[in-house]
């Protein structure tokens, strides 16, 4: 096993539970975390609590959907430190909704955060971890990329695509080593961004039982801490009594 001591690690869509939960972890454990979000009061608040504790943390502003916004917040790892080890891509939405309420701006913001930034991720550490010789690109998937709910349609496709990315990904290289985490029901605010009142409703009930984020966090650490010839390909961690 590896550890994860000076590792250079990339998170986006941290400010908040799977994201924060995983750079406390990483950090915890050695790596220095480059936090990016879009709430950079919560990033900062983060990165105080992460330094408090010793780790090594530290934050940028960020838009996944941006192209050039994803670009410089790798290029700036990359002059700073000089490398990028590990790009945990984490940034999403789930405003969930049925396809007859035809939420066609709630749509494009899904495919824009769930695949585009996860695209823009890759394409910004791609050459730099060719390069180097080596790398770890961690996409967050959900259940979703493997079983379909009412309501959840397009979410659903959009992580699907996480996943069949993450192996293609997988196969086009023979240096980086591709992660898709999916995670069950987990607390986290994703839920809060569901207009729609009767799917709000139904999520609630859904999520009656869920994971606490830390706990997806300890499973991204877990590939990260494999043997640099193992590629843990595909983790799905859920509750025990959730039946999805």
């Amino acid at each position: 096993m590896q550890t994860l001591n000076d590792r250079i690690v990339l998170i986006t869509g941290a400010s908040s539970g799977i994201g924060a939960a995983t750079a406390r972890t990483l950090a915890a454990r050695g790596a220095t975390v480059v936090l990016g979000a879009r709430r950079v009061d919560r990033l900062d608040a983060l990165v105080a609590e992460i330094t408090a504790a010793g780790g090594r943390a530290e934050a940028r502003a960020l838009d996944v959907v941006s192209r050039d916004d994803m670009q410089a917040f790798v290029d700036h790892a990359l002059t700073v430190h000089g490398r990028v080890d590990v790009l945990v891509n984490n940034a999403g939405v789930m405003p969930l909704s049925p396809l007859s309420a035809r939420k066609f701006d709630e749509w494009d913001r899904m495919i824009d955060v769930n695949i585009r930034g996860v695209l823009h991720g890759i394409g910004a550490v791609l050459p730099a971890m060719e390069r180097q010789g080596h790398g770890h690109v961690v996409n967050v998937a959900s259940i979703g990329a493997h079983q379909v709910f009412p309501t959840s349609a397009v979410y659903c496709a959009t992580k699907y695509a996480v996943w069949a990315v993450s192996e293609g990904l997988r196969q086009e290289t023979d240096r980086l080593r591709v992660t898709v985490v999916s995670p069950g029901t987990t607390t986290s605010e994703l839920a809060d961004t569901i207009t729609h009142e009767a799917s709000a409703e139904g999520m609630r009930d859904f999520r009656r039982v869920t994971i606490e984020p830390d706990a997806i966090a300890r499973a991204i650490a877990f590939a990260m801490e494999q043997p640099a010839d193992v590629d843990v390909s595909e983790l799905i961690v859920r509750p025990v009594a959730s039946p999805y």
